[in-house]
């Protein structure tokens, strides 16, 4: 039964993805699934996210980030210190404006409110909130909202008030048969090996950001010099984007709404904060303003990175930038929260 619900989730995504693909929004086959399942799911639809999937593909989606890399993008490496530097001011910043509003307008406990306030992994925040005794539904559910939030309007600000369209993930449709055998062999070991080696390395992001390592080798090398499959791409963000909206099933209506109205004000404002950071790091270096805010909007490596390669904005920059993030709330969260909450 479970799985016949995981079929039709999948098909509800892949439709909706068709139609935002058709609509030429940016990233349509991950936002046309991600909205479309939500809203299912908030209607008690019959769907169950595809979970099991979702660790077999999102490597795809690091392999396809690791051939956007360029040897040019590296070499600008010592002009983003700015970026970096601003970031630790900038993740305070945004972890207090939210966790104020999930304290003082939400009134959830502390644990629960600082760990759904950290700009981190939904995971990663939820195993530790639950450490401290915080709600970690709460917090997972605080988090989906956040990454929905900020794609969402993202996309649209891209869309509708920038009128960027992207055809495929990248711009370009890579065909089957646009790989030799090397290719399928070096990129799928990519894929199969990066994974787990970011796991071992203990990298923020691993199922993405392994990947992404190799095969940003293997193409600045030129032992591979295509993209994976643009059809195996937009099946990977079908089922990516309908995990994301599913993430919503089973849960009280009431409870789904208040929720995803304090997730949607506290990521709002993280938004906001992310626009200040972003328009002071483009008067101080003159880094474009739309990759700029990419690198510091609040969602998920994953999900960023893609959008800079839909909207042809430097993707190294983007996504070193969110590993840089993850790697200092997922690696400092925990101790700032035992010096806070110390008597």
């Amino acid at each position: 039964m479970t799985l016949v619900r995981q079929g039709v989730a999948l098909a509800l995504g892949a439709g909706c993805g068709a139609v935002a693909a058709w609509a030429g929004l940016p990233l349509p086959w991950m936002l046309g699934p991600m909205i479309g399942t939500t809203i299912a799911s908030m209607a008690a639809a019959p769907i169950a996210g595809p979970e099991r999937l979702r660790p077999l593909v999102i490597p795809v989606i690091g392999v396809l980030l690791g051939a956007a890399l360029t040897p040019q993008a590296f070499a600008a490496l010592g002009q983003w210190g700015v970026t970096f530097a601003l970031l630790p001011p900038f993740l305070l910043t945004t972890a207090a404006v939210a966790y104020l509003v999930y304290r003082r307008i939400g009134g959830l406990d502390p644990a629960t409110a600082f760990f759904a306030a950290m700009p981190g992994g939904l995971n990663d925040m939820g195993l530790l909130g639950a450490a401290h005794g915080g709600d970690e539904r709460r917090i997972a559910l605080a988090h989906a909202t956040r990454i929905l939030v900020v794609i969402t309007c993202v996309v649209l600000f891209y869309g509708l008030v920038l009128g960027a369209r992207s055809g495929g993930p990248g711009g370009r449709w890579v065909g089957l048969d646009a790989l030799g055998p090397a290719d399928w062999a070096v990129l799928g070991a990519c894929a199969l090996i990066g994974a787990p080696l970011g796991r071992v390395l203990r990298l923020p992001a691993a199922p993405v950001f392994g990947p992404m390592i190799l095969s940003g080798a293997a193409h600045l090398s030129d032992i591979v010099t295509v993209a994976p499959p643009t059809i195996i791409v937009i099946l990977a963000q079908i089922v990516v984007g309908t995990v994301i909206g599913c993430r919503f099933r089973d849960v009280p209506v009431r409870a789904v709404l208040r929720d995803i109205g304090l997730g949607t004000t506290a990521s709002l404002a993280m938004i906001a904060v992310a626009a200040g950071f972003a328009a002071a790091i483009h008067a101080t270096t003159g880094t474009d303003l739309a990759q700029a805010f990419l690198a510091y909007s609040p969602g998920g490596l994953a999900e960023m990175s893609l959008l800079a390669l839909a909207m042809h904005q430097d993707v190294a920059y983007v996504s070193v930038t969110h590993v840089v993030r993850l790697f200092i709330v997922i690696g400092l969260a925990d101790m700032v929260f035992r010096l806070i909450r110390r008597p």
